[in-house]
């Protein structure tokens, strides 16, 4: 995958965003992008104007019983997305080490986690399975490298501290990294520090390396 290709898929990920299609693991990812890193929210923000621009240029249509429809509307309880809701106290305050979007989501922070050894040097927590995707983070000791692997689907990895080398580049806090089944990679974390990324995946993956296969059978669950 080239540069101008994986520039693409973000930007396509963004718009995906502000449209409001992108799987809600996936919502939380970008979430959680711009909160750590300023380089795309203003890119969002002219996403979100283009798109107000373009619905106030649709001529009105005429809503048949428009009143008994605004009478049900107003009648329905309203809904609260946890995801919205304010913590008690101030995340800043807080001085968590995860991004405030995935803070609120999760409730915990890094240090209060249970986390599951996946591998020597490779711990796991299973964030959410939902829409269809798996969100989760992990914890991967400093200058580890990963088992070389593919993808039935796609996976996003956002990293939250530290960084990773793999064939696409370096990736560092606050980047997002793309990965689908035209990718076999072998992601190294950085040498002077433990790399925590979140990654979303859709679909499962596939371990393509001999010492991938060793250990494919403690990777599964």
């Amino acid at each position: 995958m080239d540069a101008s290709r994986e520039r693409e898929q973000f930007d396509a990920l963004l718009a995906g965003y502000v449209a409001g299609t992108l799987a809600e693991p996936a919502r939380l990812l970008v979430r959680s992008h711009l909160d750590l890193s300023p380089v795309n929210r203003g890119f969002v923000r002219d996403l979100e104007a283009a798109g107000g621009a373009m619905l106030e240029e649709i001529a009105p249509v005429r809503i048949d019983n428009r009143d008994a429809m605004l009478a049900a509307i107003f009648q329905a309880p309203i809904f609260q997305d946890p995801a919205d809701e304010p913590i008690s106290v101030p995340h800043r305050a807080l001085k968590t080490r995860l991004p405030a979007p995935l803070f609120d989501f999760i409730g915990k922070d890094v240090a209060d986690l249970p986390w599951k050894t996946k591998l020597p040097g490779l711990k796991e927590y299973r964030v959410a399975e939902m829409d269809g995707c798996s969100a989760s983070l992990l914890w991967i000791r400093a200058g580890m490298a990963m088992p070389a692997h593919t993808h039935h689907g796609s996976e996003l990895t956002l990293v939250l501290e530290g960084g990773f080398t793999d064939l696409h580049g370096h990736y560092v806090r606050g980047d997002v990294a793309y990965a689908d089944d035209d990718v076999d990679h072998r992601p190294v974390a950085d040498d002077d520090e433990d790399c925590i990324c979140f990654a979303v995946t859709e679909g499962s993956l596939r371990l393509t390396g001999p010492i991938g296969r060793l250990f494919a059978p403690f990777m599964r669950g």
